[in-house]
C-alpha cells in the first residue's frame, strides 16, 4: 500500500525535525520504504509518500516523530492500479 503522509510541523518549526533526522536518520521500522516527499515554500507541512504492506508500519514510524509533529494519512493508488480496477468497466 501506498500512504500520502502530510506531516503539520509544530509550531510551524522545521529546525527540530531536522535536527532529528540528522541524528538519527527517518526511523522507519524495517518494511516502511520512503518513496518521496515535498515541503511547502512556507516550511510548515510536508508531502510524503510512503510504502508499506501494513499500516502498522506506519504508525510505528509515525510515533517516532509525533511530539514534534501532526499527522494526515491518506491510503492512495498509483495511475495505473486505478486503471486496472475500472478497465472492465471502462467499456461497459
Amino acid at each position: 500500500m501506498h500512504y500520502l503522509v502530510i506531516e503539520h510541523f509544530r509550531h510551524r518549526d522545521p529546525i527540530p525535525i531536522y535536527r532529528r533526522f540528522r541524528a538519527q536518520g527517518r526511523l522507519a521500522p524495517e518494511g516502511l520504504e520512503y518513496i518521496s516527499s515535498w515541503i511547502t515554500e512556507d516550511l510548515s507541512r510536508c508531502y510524503q509518500v510512503m510504502e508499506a504492506p501494513d499500516r502498522g508500519l506506519l504508525e510505528q514510524w509515525m510515533a517516532q516523530w509525533s511530539d514534534l509533529m501532526d499527522f494526515e494519512v491518506v491510503t492512495v493508488l498509483t495511475s495505473a492500479a486505478v486503471q486496472a480496477r475500472l478497465a472492465p468497466r471502462l467499456d461497459a
